[in-house]
């Protein structure tokens, strides 16, 4: 599987480790090159310094024969926009975005982008902890 990880976060470390692990094509694109000491020593995929919402960086990743798009960039609007550009420009058919605003991550789910929210998912796992029903469903 061909992968491209835009934010070399802890987050986007270590799914790209995991996925190289695994034995996939994984390019990692972030706009710090110090941000890439995260990933280990082992990591055969290939990084890029740039930002993922360049549709030039994103075709040198080659995104034309990307199979997953995930965006792990610490910001929501960098994350955003380089989904959409994935999902809708690129037409990559498994788009994955971190998304920290509940509403904004529902909005996007509705759109088609596959969003996982760190504060939702955190909320439900403390409810559960106390033996309480989720409030905010995903």
């Amino acid at each position: 599987m061909n992968v491209i990880i835009v934010g070399c976060s802890r987050l986007g470390a270590r799914i790209a480790y995991e996925l190289d692990r695994r034995g996939n094509t994984v390019t990692v694109i972030d706009v710090d090159p110090t941000s890439f000491r995260r990933l280990p020593e082992t990591f055969g995929g290939e990084t890029i310094v740039g930002t993922g919402i360049d549709e030039d960086v994103l075709l040198s990743a080659r995104i034309d024969r990307c199979d997953l798009f995930v965006s792990a960039t610490n910001g929501d609007n960098r994350n955003i926009m380089a989904a959409q550009l994935a999902h809708t420009t690129f037409e990559v058919k498994q788009v994955v975005c971190r998304i920290y605003d509940p509403v904004r991550a529902e909005a996007y789910r509705k759109l088609g982008i596959t969003t996982i929210c760190p504060t939702v998912e955190m909320a439900n796992l403390a409810l559960k902890a106390a033996d309480l029903e989720p409030i905010v469903k995903n």
